[in-house]
């Protein structure tokens, strides 16, 4: 016969100053509360296979929310359950960041995704007590653990990579680094006693020291390795955590993915998307027959790049036709993320996306889209400033502004407000406040002028692909280049 036994309270223990305890099992804690533990989940799919769940982000609320965990998929097997909050994404907070960013670092994570979750009522619990989400993950790793390190090794003459590989005696696979002081190495971001994990794609722990020392001498002009410190690993190792390149911080990787913002002209983008089978077996997207002095070549595509996403959305795996859709709904105005050839095969030599370490934000730095003056024989209507009068609301204007190469422009349009209603697109660039020129002017000044601007505030703006036209053909770009004829185009959500 089967017993069952119930836990449940027989009698009452009682409690004397004088004589104690009077149940020895017993034990009093000054802590009564349980602490939040976030989960680890490790998610391994195969080639083909989704990860098994969905990611919601609420509309002013905190958190990456997961839903809709499918039956024996990676998801459910790693543990990830409905309403999970995600607070990592392969060892990289981002509880703050916004929801496309989070999105992408999944998409490009490959056939392993590792998430650190909260239990919903945890979430909102840290929340409401206004817990640092962050340093809860920190403490969750463990004091001291430092993610690994990717770094990019460039020979050089005289003293090669600048780094001795020391096998440790008695364990197969396991290596310890020593860079020369100033070498090559040390500057790429190797430490004195760095394990070594993997070298150009290929996991160390299976091959001998012969077999290692052959593939780095086959390394012509660089190479690519994984270290970590030891204090580091053994995070990795109390956690059962494999140690993958998707966790790595970079250093000076090469081949960097490239964000090309194209306005379109009435001759197109001036490229083609074809479809391609690589050397590798792999399916790939590429750019093709960028036309000269097109938009496409004035944002700095060349033949052969590999589109990697359209509009921050990944598009590698995605079937041709609907990537064409994709382009073709963006309107007058498309982004595209891509890599070149060289950093096409260099990334599928290490075996992951480029994307993988991408981080989809306009920099300073990046290229600023030029369009040349159309040529007579060209019928081109050409892009006019329009003034554009904002009436402030409760929560604001309704739209956000960034900088590239000192030029701010409208970055984002919130859909139904003033800033849409008033006529302001996702590209413009802002040419006056209220009146006063800040073509010139810093980022931070500009914000401090609408600030400081009140309601109603005007704003003229031009479309980004007419701007370099109209600077190029001498004209001062001022309210009297502005067309009263032309129509304010509804606003065209980004995809």
């Amino acid at each position: 016969m089967t017993k069952y036994v119930h836990f449940d309270v027989l009698r009452r223990f009682t409690f004397n100053p004088k004589e104690g305890i009077d149940n020895p099992t017993l034990v009093i804690s000054d802590d009564t509360e349980p602490a939040l533990c976030p989960r680890l989940c490790l998610l391994k799919r195969e080639e083909g296979e989704g990860f098994g769940f969905y990611l919601r982000k609420e509309t002013g609320c905190r958190g990456h929310v997961v839903q809709q965990v499918a039956p024996w998929s990676a998801a459910e097997r790693s543990g990830l359950r409905d309403g999970d909050r995600v607070l990592e994404v392969n060892e990289n907070f981002v509880d703050n960041q916004e929801y496309e960013k989070v999105v992408l670092k999944v998409q490009a994570s490959g056939l392993q995704l590792c998430l650190l979750v909260l239990r919903a009522e945890d979430y909102e619990l840290a929340v409401s007590e206004g817990m640092d989400l962050m340093a809860l993950a920190r403490a969750h790793r463990g004091e001291g653990c430092a993610r690994p390190r990717l770094c990019h090794i460039i020979r050089e003459p005289g003293c090669g990579l600048g780094v001795s590989i020391i096998p440790v005696e008695g364990e197969r696979g396991k290596y310890y680094l020593n860079p020369v002081s100033e070498g090559p190495s040390e500057k790429a971001g190797v430490q004195p006693g760095d394990r070594l994990l993997w070298v150009n794609g290929v996991m160390v722990s299976t091959l001998t020291h012969s077999t290692l020392a052959k593939m780095v001498k086959r390394s012509s002009e660089f190479m690519t390795i994984m270290v970590i410190d030891s204090r580091s690993e053994e995070s990795y190792v109390r956690r059962r955590l494999p140690i993958l390149p998707a966790f790595a911080s970079v250093h000076n990787l090469p081949h960097r993915p490239k964000t090309l913002n194209l306005a379109q002209t009435p001759q197109g983008y001036g490229f083609l998307l074809r479809q391609e089978k690589l050397s590798s077996g792999q399916i790939a997207h590429l750019l093709r027959e960028v036309d000269p002095h097109s938009p496409a070549e004035l944002a700095g595509m060349e033949d052969g790049d590999l589109l990697l996403a359209v509009n921050g959305e990944q598009v590698e795996n995605t079937e041709h036709e609907d990537i064409v859709s994709r382009i073709r709904q963006s309107g007058q105005q498309v982004t595209l993320t891509t890599v070149s050839i060289q950093g096409r095969d260099y990334y599928t030599q290490l075996g992951f996306s480029p994307l993988l370490f991408y981080e989809p934000t306009i920099s300073k730095t990046e290229r600023f889209p030029e369009l040349t003056l159309p040529r007579k024989d060209m019928h081109i209507n050409l892009q006019c400033p329009r003034l554009c009068v904002l009436h402030k609301e409760g929560t604001g204007f309704g739209f956000n502004l960034a900088c590239v190469q000192n030029k701010t422009y409208i970055s984002q349009v919130a859909a139904g407000r003033a800033g849409e209603r008033a006529g302001l697109r996702e590209g413009d660039v802002v040419m006056e406040v209220n009146g006063q020129n800040v073509e010139e002017e810093h980022f931070e000044e500009v914000l401090r002028l609408i600030k400081k601007g009140g309601t109603p505030l005007r704003l003229l703006v031009v479309e980004r692909g007419g701007y370099e036209t109209l600077r190029k053909s001498g004209l001062t770009v001022n309210p009297a280049l502005i067309s009263h004829s032309i129509q304010v185009r509804k606003h065209t959500p980004t995809l």
